[in-house]
């Protein structure tokens, strides 16, 4: 992507359906042999498009309606199969297995890719499968999983987003009992609970994290909106505040981002907001600026790791020295060594820790791209300093980011995307 610096948006945004919550409710969707409609969907996001070709390579039917903002899968004709290419470039490849699973006692499936962010393996994927009665086979370029699905406990020595989802999947479909413990339920793990249930499995949670699951035979067909994207929220907040930009982001879900607008507001933002939009402009700053200010990124309901990028843009315009710790995922800090083109000297990190002394660096700069939230970062800060600048591999952005190009125009923001010759 080339972008012309020092541009300031203007106008008003929707935020879209959720990424993390519209993958896993497609992978959901295979589990039955009737048809499943999501509703607020976004239909232009790689992750998505690439699970919807996975999904038509197996026989089953996935339609996109971009202006409806509606995925329609119908699954009544998938048969799991060795593909002759397995380059899916995405991460949660894991959650395809349940689906065929169900069908013939085999699923044949891609090795996570996505992106790098630190030492995230599958082996609680593996060890998911085998506790609930299936055999797995690493292949040269795939996973093989066989074996009927039998409840059973799953004890998850840490909280995860990926386990609880795939043992979700799983469980709902196994003959039997199936308790997860140290499940990590987000709100977009909680749409797809609130989908499954919809379509007839029988699920039932004791406290935060003990989730409890009574097999079925069958599961039909339902209708589910897709939760807005709190994430993608942010990242308008945010780009609006620091770019002294007036823009209207509509379609935010505050009840699943408390704790990171308390954040934004102890810091100097003063947003007006109604039932489901924020309101930015200059006048949306304190008189003072923004304030330097520590976070600690963890899990929800606080300011979760994929928010932390923007938070370290938000104290480079913040008037003194800033912390962050990223608890969850520590070595998530390759961009931070790209984010520096724009801003040098302002930025040093180590074990998770990153300091950040506020200075509105105002460099141009051609950088690359190395996880889905970085990209976002690097987009932005090219947009708001001075001069011409180039994000390459920009498509990772586009992973979670639906009409990314698009809505940046929309907001006044001259940008264009080129296909290198490589």
């Amino acid at each position: 992507m080339r972008i012309e610096g020092k541009q300031t948006p203007s106008g008003r945004v929707r935020v879209s359906g959720a990424k993390n919550a519209a993958t896993r409710l497609m992978a959901a969707s295979m589990l039955t042999e009737e048809t499943v409609n999501l509703l607020n969907f976004p239909t232009q996001l790689l992750d998505v498009q690439y699970k919807a070709k996975f999904i038509e390579a197996m026989g089953g039917q996935v339609s996109l309606d971009s202006t409806a903002c509606l995925a329609s899968l119908n699954c009544s004709g998938l048969k799991p199969q060795e593909l002759e290419d397995y380059q899916f470039p995405i991460r949660t490849t894991y959650l395809l297995a349940a689906g065929q699973l169900i069908r013939e006692g085999n699923a044949y499936i891609p090795y996570p890719g996505g992106c790098n962010i630190g030492n995230r393996k599958y082996d609680l994927h593996v060890m998911i499968w085998q506790s609930l009665g299936c055999q797995v086979e690493e292949k040269p370029d795939h996973i093989k999983v066989s074996g009927q699905l039998v409840g059973g406990d799953i004890h998850f020595p840490i909280s995860t987003v990926g386990g609880t989802e795939n043992a979700l999947l799983c469980a709902v479909i196994a003959r039997g009992t199936t308790r997860i413990y140290n499940a990590y339920v987000t709100p977009e793990i909680a749409n797809l609970i609130n989908l499954l249930i919809l379509m007839g499995a029988q699920i039932s949670m004791s406290g935060t994290s003990l989730i409890e699951i009574q097999g079925v035979r069958q599961l039909r067909g339902a209708t589910i909106p897709i939760i807005p994207d709190r994430i993608e929220a942010l990242t308008w907040i945010i780009l609006s505040a620091i770019s002294g930009g007036k823009v209207l982001v509509e379609n935010v879900p505050f009840d699943l981002m408390e704790v990171p607008l308390v954040y934004l507001r102890r810091i100097g933002l003063d947003f007006f907001q109604n039932s489901n939009s924020v309101w930015v402009s200059p006048q949306s700053v304190a008189p003072s600026g923004l304030q330097p200010f520590e976070v600690a990124c963890g899990t929800h309901p606080g300011i979760i790791s994929d928010m932390q990028p923007f938070y370290v843009l938000l104290a480079l315009y913040a008037k003194g020295r800033s912390l962050i710790v990223d608890y969850r995922y520590p070595d998530r800090t390759a961009y931070l060594e790209e984010l520096s083109r724009f801003y040098p000297n302002c930025i040093t990190w180590d074990s998770g820790k990153i300091i950040i002394n506020g200075c509105q660096g105002s460099n141009s700069a051609v950088v690359t791209s190395t996880d889905l939230r970085g990209s976002m970062a690097l987009v932005m800060a090219a947009i708001i300093n001075d001069g011409p600048s180039q994000v390459r591999k920009v498509n990772m952005a586009l992973r979670g980011y639906d009409q990314l190009e698009t809505k940046l125009k929309d907001l006044g923001i001259v940008n264009s995307i080129h296909k290198d010759d490589e």
